[in-house]
This record gives C-alpha cells, structure tokens and sequence, in this order.
C-alpha cells in the first residue's frame, strides 16, 4: 500500500533551522536600541553646548580640554571681552579683569595652543559677539616660529573639534557618539544631581597650578635648569652679539605675524586690542646675542608694526627684569605664580585706563599712534 504524504513526513529526520540569524538579528536590534538610547542621553545633556546660543547659558565646563568646552562660552554671548593665549594667560582671572577693566571677561586661553587654534577662538569670538569691548592676547614664542603655519604645527596631540568654531548645529550631534563625550555627559549628570563639581569655572578660570602652600624653590629651579643638569646657565648678553649677515636677516619671515594681523582685523575699530608678550622665566628666551635672540627681536619689531596698523597696545614682559629674573615667580620656565598673576592683571588694568606703569621696567608699553 502506497504511503501517503503524512506518513512520508512523519517518517523523514526533522530539519534543524540554524539559530544565529535569529541571535545575530537579536544583537543587531539590541546594539540599536542601546546606541539610540546613549545618543539621545548626549543630546540631552549636551555637554559641548551645540544648543547654546545668545541668551542661552553654557553647560557646566565638566573636562579639562578647553578646545572642547570654551566654544559654547563664546555663543553663549555672556561675555563681551575675552583673554586668548596658551598657558602662560590661563591664571588671569577674567572676574578680576572684569572689575578692573570692564566689561565680562571669559578666559579662552587653552593648554598649548598652536596659533592657528588661538586665531580659531579669535575667529569665533569676532563673529559672535556683536560688540566685543576688549580683546587680550598672549602671543608666546611659538608665534615666531618660521614654520608657525605649516600643516603640521596646526594641531598638537590634544584633539581639536572644527565643528565646535564654525555654525555649530544638529548636524554636528553624532560626532558626539563616543566614550569621552558619554564620560563627560555622566559627568554633567553627576553635577546636575549635586555629586560632582564644575572641573572648570564658569568664566573659563581655572588654578592649573599646584597649591601656593605647596611651592618647594628647590623642585621649582629643578624644573628651571631641567635642561642644563639643574643649574642655572650663563644668561650674561653675548659681548659683541653673534654675527648676522645681512642675507640671513632679510631672510628671516614670521608667517604666523599675518594670521594675527588678520584676526585682529575682525574687531570692530572701537574694541580695545592688548597684545601680551607674557612674563616666561628668562631661561624661556634665547640668551640675547644670540642668533635666536636677534632673531626674536626682530620679530618683536614686526609684531610693533602689526600692532600699530591694528591700534593695539602692546604689554612687553618678554626681557630681562624683576619679574622674569626671580626665580621665585616660576614654577617652571613658562608658568607664573598666582602673585605674578595678580601683578599682569593690575598692569594690564592700569594701561587699559591709559595710566602709566610702575617705574620697574617689568613691563615695556607701546601705544598705537594717535
């Protein structure tokens, strides 16, 4: 008797239907699920302030990579004026120079900045305030680099967002999806709860420096001299200097002076320029006399041509006086002391109302022609 179509079924070994399509689209699903829902927890939070805007506070400063959080400081529009620089300006304190000056100052100067980075907040703070009233700019070394604006001194190890300085916008959210911005999102939770605090203050001020009761004059000349074995090099000028040819000097270009002169070209005729050549320990400059040294000052001497197109005002540290020649000021060759500190942000009121100098020489001053 022939067998029927169920009986032949019934008989045949069960075919096993593999499980990992089912476990890979389970995971495919989940992975979906849970990027949505951490993408949505960092546009909630919004930590680099891509919704900021005039009239909308900054998000709490909660990381130490200023590329990433001063932007929003700027398009929040609470400051009319702004400190721009390295390191060597992040201990002048913008509510000091607030009352002193006037205006609401933001401290925008971050850790080794390359110029380029700096003429990147200058650009952005030029666009975006509609009437800056000051604009402080420490200019280190690096600005007179002959390569200061090759490609590959743009940028330093720390990341830089692009994004953040030109028309940031929703667009610019999913370059947010990663572990740091999700750290730093847990970290505005947390100070949104009360458990953590700001790690920046909200003018962009920060003490980066250790503790003043901590100082040791001993570790801070052992970081001074690191590079002649601990002790203290001839600094004596070079009698007569170091022979130049005219040839080398014609030479020697400052390519970064022209980004400068561009930026400060931004601001309106009526916002008050104060170029800073900072207060760096003497053993931060080239012994004068030196070929280096000769050719800084040229550079200096480009810089006082730029200034007097610009009408800034130039704050001169940059040589040889009480401050940068005392040991005691510095905890290494580039940062002062928070005494130092207050000093540069009483100077810099004083000239700022059109006042003269102590009698020191700590500072030299130039003024833009009448």
């Amino acid at each position: 008797m022939p067998f029927g179509p169920d009986v032949a079924r019934a008989g045949a070994p069960e075919v096993q239907r593999p499980a990992w399509p089912v476990w890979t689209a389970a995971f495919l699903a989940s992975a979906l699920v849970l990027g949505g829902v951490l993408f949505g927890f960092v546009v909630a939070l919004d930590p680099f302030g891509l919704r900021v805007r005039a009239g909308v506070p900054a998000r709490p400063l909660m990381d130490l990579n200023q590329r990433y959080m001063y932007p929003q400081l700027v398009r929040s529009g609470a400051f009319d004026s702004g400190v721009l620089g390295t390191s060597t300006m992040r201990l002048l304190d913008p509510a000091i120079l607030s009352r002193s000056i006037g205006g609401h100052f933001a401290n925008l100067a971050m850790n080794a900045a390359t110029p380029w980075e700096q003429v990147q907040m200058a650009d952005l703070f030029a666009r975006t305030i509609k009437a800056p009233k000051a604009v402080i700019w420490g200019l280190d070394l690096t600005w007179c680099e002959g390569d200061a604006t090759a490609p590959a001194k743009r940028l330093t190890p720390r990341p830089f967002p692009p994004w953040l300085y030109d028309d940031a916008s929703w667009a610019d959210a999913p370059r947010q999806l990663n572990l740091t911005t999700l750290e730093i999102s847990a970290r505005l939770l947390a100070h949104r709860l009360g458990y953590l605090p700001a790690r920046i203050r909200g003018d962009g001020y920060e003490v980066f420096t250790p503790p003043e009761a901590s100082y040791d004059l001993a570790r801070a000349r052992s970081h001074l001299y690191a590079d002649n074995h601990g002790l203290a090099p001839d600094l004596t000028p070079l009698s007569p200097p170091a022979p130049v040819s005219e040839t080398e000097r014609q030479g020697w270009r400052f390519p970064a002076l022209a980004w400068l002169d561009e930026a400060l070209s931004l601001f309106p005729a009526d916002t008050s320029k104060l170029i800073v050549l900072p207060p760096t320990h003497v053993v931060a400059r080239p012994r004068e006399g030196t070929v280096a040294a000769q050719r800084y000052n040229a550079c200096k001497a480009a810089l006082h041509g730029l200034a007097a197109r610009q009408r800034a005002t130039i704050v001169d540290y940059a040589h040889g006086s009480a401050v940068t020649q005392i040991d005691e000021n510095y905890w290494d060759p580039l940062h002062f002391r928070l005494p130092i500190a207050r000093r540069v942000e009483a100077d810099l009121a004083t000239v700022s109302h059109g006042e003269a100098l102590a009698p020191d020489g700590a500072a030299w001053v130039s003024r833009p022609p009448r």
